[in-house]
């Protein structure tokens, strides 16, 4: 037990110390920094700037792991024609086709990625790992996309195919119902071709990246800040 602890050791913060070092132990095994609270409430300045690198360095690895765990939509729910994996490229491929914008053809490849998770919130999971990166108008159509699909299938189960008219006065509806319609709904054949997931990966890592994730933090901000402001006038 004494020598896993030892294995399992990790340095304290220094200050002043790089946040990104690795410390020996003089037996050969390099310790993993690490910082020096066990309650976050004695936590120090370099203890939340060390870990605030390992934070960002972590989320500009994003692409790289929606790309791995996309692999695992090959093994998917049953009963259609197609998996999940091929839906999902199919769809992509069908928005690249067509012309749409970069954040809205890698959108539309991980629009179902809740699905293994969250099967009944899955796009509310999806739109949460996008929503940095894309417009404001995508994150809603992929946040809202479960419902909205429902309109082709609900009321063969009993249920009201149109419950998506809730949002009829939305300024996204229309965009929703026209990504269900053009390339959701009808992306579950198996004779089209769609492009491999290397065809995608480009315009993955150039969408997933810190400066995309950066530049909408900013736009975010100043939205809810324009917002707040509008409430602060209103009587």
């Amino acid at each position: 037990m004494a020598a896993a602890s030892r294995r399992n050791a990790r340095q304290p913060v220094v200050q002043g110390a790089p946040a990104a070092s690795r410390l020996n132990s003089g037996e050969g095994r390099s310790l993993v920094q690490a910082v020096s609270f066990t309650r976050m409430k004695d936590g120090t300045r370099e203890d939340y700037q060390f870990l605030r690198q390992l934070e960002l360095d972590y989320i500009s690895r994003l692409a790289d792991r929606l790309l791995e765990d996309f692999e695992q939509e090959r093994d998917s729910l049953d009963g259609y024609q197609v998996t999940r994996y091929e839906h999902a490229l199919q769809a992509a491929t069908r928005a690249a086709r067509a012309g749409e914008s970069e954040e809205y053809v890698v959108a539309t490849l991980f629009h179902d990625i809740g699905d293994r998770l969250a099967p009944d919130r899955h796009g509310e999971m999806a739109a949460a790992v996008l929503e940095p990166y894309v417009s404001d108008e995508i994150a809603w159509i992929v946040r809202h996309h479960g419902l909205f699909q429902a309109y082709y299938y609900a009321h063969h189960l009993g249920e009201d195919r149109n419950a998506r008219d809730r949002y009829s006065g939305h300024p996204y509806y229309a965009a929703c119902a026209r990504f269900c319609e053009k390339y959701d709904q009808a992306s579950f054949d198996p004779g089209y071709r769609s492009e491999p997931i290397s065809f995608f990966e480009p315009m993955v890592r150039r969408v997933i990246s810190l400066d995309r994730r950066n530049a909408h933090a900013t736009h975010h901000d100043r939205e809810r800040t324009r917002d707040d402001l509008g409430r602060d006038r209103r009587p």
